[in-house]
């Protein structure tokens, strides 16, 4: 079976002029990931090295160009999972990591813990030889400009138009079949400090079984961890159903129980995938078991 890689850049409502760059963003994600896959790596640096690419991409809500909290501040969250043996490693709330996803990646090979937040995160960064940056670093003029207008008349969509964006996610399967899944985010505009989301929780932002699939949600993440959605589409596929089948099953159960959007990518264990979303965009790519490459929107 040929490695299959898919990636989403979020589920918003993707504004014309932003449509290219999210386009372009997700290609350079699938670039930095595929090479690894055919050159017989593992899914678990192909999907790390995709999203340090969109986590370099101010067009997208992780890493550099983050959404700012309600001080004005970057909160970062992040999770990697492989499907093997269920390991995990998951950071949030960390405020001077440029790639929180590669922080998540130490967690889950060097720390007998599944998350870590806030200052014990970047201590655990700086131990394993993690460079830490300034906050300001990691705020991109738009968005400093968008929570001004917060701050002056009140939190809206409105004062984040053209400049919303949206999580980031990646799930992999590469030739020895092995899955591995990561999502990565800087949270909801104007957020209160400290809140975490769907994103770095294992079941809600994403889930990776070697015996099943992989999956990686964005969206509401108040909603998103009611349903723990990326189990969810996971435990579909056990049963049964193909992967679009799964990932439209787990958006309609989003809606109908708990009236929340969102979007979710996955990969079965046969290397098909699935995209779907209640949005009126999600940004994502994949290349398939076949060699076909799409990228939406």
């Amino acid at each position: 079976m040929r490695p299959v890689l898919i990636v989403h850049g979020g589920a918003w409502e993707i504004p014309p002029v932003a449509v290219s760059a999210c386009r372009a963003g997700c290609r350079r994600a699938l670039d930095a990931g595929l090479p690894i896959l055919d050159g017989g790596g593992s899914a678990l640096d192909a999907v790390e090295s995709a999203i340090v690419a969109l986590e370099d991409d101010p067009i997208f809500d992780a890493g550099y160009g983050s959404h700012l909290n309600l001080r004005g501040r970057v909160q970062l969250d992040a999770i990697l999972m492989e499907g093997a043996t269920l390991n995990a490693g998951a950071v949030a709330a960390v405020e001077r990591v440029r790639n929180p996803i590669c922080l998540a990646r130490r967690v889950l090979e060097a720390s007998p813990h599944v998350l870590l937040v806030a200052d014990g995160a970047e201590e655990f960064a700086r131990e394993q030889g993690i460079a830490l940056c300034e906050p300001e670093d990691l705020v991109a003029p738009s968005q400093r400009q968008a929570w001004l207008r917060c701050r002056e008349a009140g939190h809206s969509s409105a004062a984040h138009f053209p400049s919303q964006q949206g999580t980031v996610g990646a799930v992999a399967i590469d030739g020895a079949g092995r899955i591995a899944a990561g999502t990565s985010t800087g949270g909801t505009c104007c957020k209160y400090p400290g809140r975490v989301g769907d994103s770095p929780l294992i079941g809600c932002g994403c889930y990776a079984d070697d015996e099943a699939g992989g999956a990686s949600s964005t969206g509401w993440g108040e909603g998103i961890m009611k349903i723990v959605m990326a189990k969810t589409a996971i435990e579909m596929l056990r049963a049964g159903r193909s992967p679009q089948e799964a990932a439209d099953g787990s958006i309609r159960l989003l809606s109908q129980r708990v009236k929340g959007t969102g979007g979710l990518i996955l990969v079965d264990r046969q290397g098909r995938v699935g995209a779907s979303f209640s949005t009126p965009n999600m940004a994502f790519a994949y290349r398939d078991a076949t060699g076909a490459v799409v990228i939406a929107p």
